[in-house]
């Protein structure tokens, strides 16, 4: 460690509720629509166009983060999330509704801020490790989530959701005030030479494996979350509570594969941990696939193979960030911040084709098909770092 940094407890909670601030509310959005009296597919807009503004967002991120710190970005972003969630809690139609959600997404900050505190404090093996260990313990927010949200939408409408925002987006800056201390010790002089540095990154092919990686494996969750609600209504009538336990159930793979990456990280290296998981991701959908083509399709069996998925991503993701974060440990924000947008532009290009693409009666064949192509290109760019890093060793070693 290179200087005094936030607790681990501050990191998870700054990263967890950027992940709830997408997922807590999904199972309510078929009763979004329903009470604005509008088709799920603009309902749908809530999630397609945070992404989407997220993605453009994450730009600038991660060259203001460099810039200016940290903590700042923090605290911004958690003030501005709270009072968006009130807004939503309090909208009467669909437009206003939506404008409060878009504007949540600027919590995105916390899926950039914390990875590049963590760089900043850590060299690439240990920074895997640390990042291993948050998304390990953060992991339980994409899982209770959408168990959660499904449980306040029975109990007290979908409006309850956003007061839950309201109320954890409060608590976490008040937390984050306290301890989010500043780890970018090594800011440029302006605005200017910071933004000279930045196109240094597009030259690294290396970076763009990782950041393709990344943005796929990450495509393939983004998938499961919207169209897994329809899956599991259109094809198994399960209620709103049923479908936050199987959105949150790939989470349970994801947990277990950050465990075993932070068990063999300091022992193998980052790209061979990361195939592994491609290859997971691979196999879940597959075999779900195989299953539903033979007619024994049952909501076991398809939320059961999005789990090798999560596996698949907790293998991947500490690995893949930390990589593509190494590249330039000086641009370490930038980094997570343009493979961030990259991710995030991904997921709301696959948000949109799986809901334009899936309907009642092919909704699992759909879902799972988008998820195994996805997994397939993230293994394709996986492979990519594989044979850079062996032609970058071949040629040293003739050197």
């Amino acid at each position: 460690m290179r200087h005094s940094s936030p607790r681990l407890s501050t990191l998870v909670l700054t990263t967890s509720i950027s992940v709830i601030a997408l997922n807590l509310f999904l199972p309510s959005l078929a009763h979004i629509a329903e009470e604005f009296d509008v088709a799920y597919g603009l309902a749908n807009l809530s999630v397609a166009g945070f992404l989407g503004i997220s993605a453009i967002l994450q730009l600038a991120i991660g060259p203001l983060s460099d810039r200016f710190g940290r903590r700042p970005l923090i605290l911004w972003s958690l003030a501005i999330f709270t009072l968006a969630s009130i807004g939503a809690a309090l909208a009467q139609n669909i437009w206003v509704f939506l404008g409060f959600r878009v504007l949540q997404s600027v919590m995105v900050v916390g899926s950039v801020v914390p990875r590049a505190a963590v760089r900043d404090m850590y060299d690439t093996r240990e920074a895997a490790q640390v990042l291993g260990y948050v998304a390990m313990a953060m992991a339980l927010a994409p899982m209770l989530g959408p168990m959660v949200g499904g449980a306040l939408d029975l109990l007290f409408g979908w409006r309850a959701s956003f007061w839950l925002y309201a109320v954890m987006g409060g608590a976490i800056y008040w937390v984050s005030l306290r301890d989010f201390t500043e780890t970018n010790t090594d800011r440029a002089a302006s605005i200017a030479e910071q933004m000279h540095r930045y196109p240094l990154l597009f030259t690294s092919r290396r970076f763009w494996g990782y950041s393709i990686c990344a943005a796929f494996s990450v495509g393939g969750f983004f998938s499961f979350i919207t169209g897994a609600p329809l899956v599991a209504i259109a094809w198994f009538d399960l209620n709103a509570g049923h479908v936050g336990i199987g959105v949150g159930i790939i989470s349970f793979g994801f947990l277990v594969g950050n465990f075993i990456s932070t068990r063999l990280i300091l022992r193998v290296p980052l790209t061979t941990l990361i195939i592994c998981g491609r290859v997971s991701a691979v196999i879940g959908p597959v075999i779900g696939l195989l299953i539903f083509a033979s007619g024994m399709g049952t909501p076991v069996l398809f939320f059961g193979s999005a789990i090798f998925v999560g596996l698949g991503n907790g293998l991947t993701l500490a690995n893949a960030n930390t990589g593509l974060m190494s590249v330039r440990p000086e641009l370490a924000g930038s980094a997570a911040g343009l493979s961030g947008a990259l991710s995030v532009a991904i997921g709301a290009v696959l948000t949109w084709m799986t809901g334009t693409m899936v309907s009642s009666d092919n909704a699992p064949f759909a879902v799972l098909g988008i998820m195994l192509c996805s997994s397939i290109l993230a293994l394709c760019a996986a492979l990519y770092v594989r044979w850079v890093d062996w032609r970058e060793a071949c040629a040293a070693a003739q050197a």
